[in-house]
């Protein structure tokens, strides 16, 4: 999937947004027509769970977003991840009824 990162107020190391591809890959095999995603990841000052992941998936007319945060920026995404999960679950419901 086409994924386009962005960290803001630090420089995301090459492990880090290889895991999340990793994981955003993963809702292909819940829904095939994912077109495309962003993800942000901001640092928050003053704050012991100071990671902070977005994510926005596109769909045929429709995007799904989930925002988490935590002590670590993985520990963010896997629980976004999971809120998309659901979302597209959802999603292919109601498509289905239609």
């Amino acid at each position: 999937m086409k994924l386009k990162v962005q960290s803001i107020h630090f420089n995301a190391d090459g492990k880090l947004l290889e895991f999340i591809q990793e994981r955003v890959d993963k809702l292909h095999t819940f829904y095939d027509d994912i077109i495309d995603g962003e993800v942000i990841l901001k640092l928050q000052k003053n704050d012991s769970e100071n990671k902070i992941t977005e994510i926005k998936v596109n769909l045929p007319g429709r995007q799904l977003f989930a925002k988490e945060q935590s002590k670590t920026f993985e520990e963010a995404t896997d629980v976004a991840v999971e809120a998309l999960r659901k979302q597209i679950t959802k999603h292919k419901e109601k498509v289905k009824r239609v």
